[in-house]
């Protein structure tokens, strides 16, 4: 996985569960707090703080042949229930243990990708619109003894979404482009319930945007000529910064968690850990030091903290004295 793929990895998942990693926990009672694109209905009815749109803006160096490649990413709600089989039918229950395994009720997430590919700056001069739709569906996970006799179920469902990513590329200058990717969600929903709205959600959403035969320009550090260019790029609850290769310009990452330009995971990092405010190795011990029953709770949550939890398990003393830290040399900052 390049730089860039471990950076998107880490927004798409950030805040998916957080310390604890246990679905009792108080702060995993509200999840998917992180760049969610609301259905439109909802938003208007709530205000700001759910936003039904996203819009990145950047400006692009190359002429109007120039390409760019759009990657729309962000995470389904998932709703999942388990339930025993009975002569009458499911029956919906908490939790069941099959097999000595035991699976709760609970929701996950699934991850969704929309894509607008070779995409010319000069054709962009007239908007185009690329559809989100995602219909309704489910899936059952049966589970059965050795006999091979079902005598449960996990059901899994997730609602429909619908929206849009527009794409419009205005000229500034000669070789000079703004850059806009919107992502709306129209979904036709009007209740009033936040978990039942984030179903319909697009979650932790970031657009990844690549160009061809053009450069992207830092909005974090302009070039003076063009400062005045970068202030009038509206941004709306996500911000564009240069990804990839230190120094390259061919990659922005759109993200609605702040980022410096090129930012990395940290060498030293074993794995995500779903929450980049706090120490992953504070995270690693606090994981080390919960109880057997804490354990199980954790391990039974949900498959990516089972993961977590078996990795930090895992860990030998060298890999866990290399989360203490390292000093590394800071480039010094220039102006330009």
């Amino acid at each position: 996985m390049d730089a860039v793929a471990e950076i998107a990895q880490a927004v798409l998942y950030e805040g998916y569960l957080l310390w604890p990693y246990r679905r009792t926990a108080i702060k995993n009672r509200q999840r998917w707090t992180f760049g969610g694109v609301y259905p439109e209905a909802y938003s208007r009815a709530r205000g700001e703080d759910d936003p039904w749109q996203m819009q990145t803006e950047c400006l692009v160096e190359g002429d109007g042949a120039a390409t760019v490649d759009v990657h729309v990413r962000f995470l389904h709600v998932v709703e999942r229930r388990v339930a025993w089989c009975t002569e009458a039918g499911l029956s919906f229950v908490d939790e069941v243990t099959v097999a000595g395994q035991r699976h709760v009720a609970w929701e996950e997430a699934t991850e969704r990708q929309v894509l607008a590919l070779r995409r010319r700056l000069d054709t962009l001069a007239t908007p185009e619109r690329i559809p989100i739709a995602i219909p309704a569906g489910g899936a059952t996970e049966w589970l059965a003894d050795a006999a091979g006799v079902r005598l449960a179920a996990v059901v899994r469902a997730w609602r429909a979404i619908e929206g849009a990513l527009e794409l419009r590329a205005a000229r500034i200058d000669t070789r000079l482009f703004r850059l806009t990717a919107r992502i709306v969600n129209v979904t036709p929903w009007d209740g009033e319930r936040r978990d039942e709205a984030l179903q319909r959600t697009l979650v932790a959403t970031h657009t990844i945007l690549r160009v061809t035969a053009g450069e992207f320009v830092s909005l974090m550090g302009p070039p003076l000529a063009l400062r005045g260019a970068v202030d009038a790029c509206r941004n709306v609850g996500t911000w564009p910064v240069l990804a990839g290769a230190e120094g390259t310009r061919d990659t922005m990452l759109s993200s609605p968690i702040i980022l410096y330009d090129y930012p990395r995971v940290a060498p030293e990092s074993p794995g995500d850990l779903f929450d980049a405010t706090e120490i992953d190795q504070l995270l690693v011990l606090n994981v080390l030091t919960l109880t057997e029953e804490e354990q199980r709770e954790m391990r039974d949550a949900d498959p990516r903290s089972r993961e977590i939890l078996e990795r930090c398990q895992s860990l030998s003393p060298e890999e866990l004295m290399r989360l203490h830290g390292a000093v590394r040399a800071m480039q010094p900052v220039r102006e330009p």
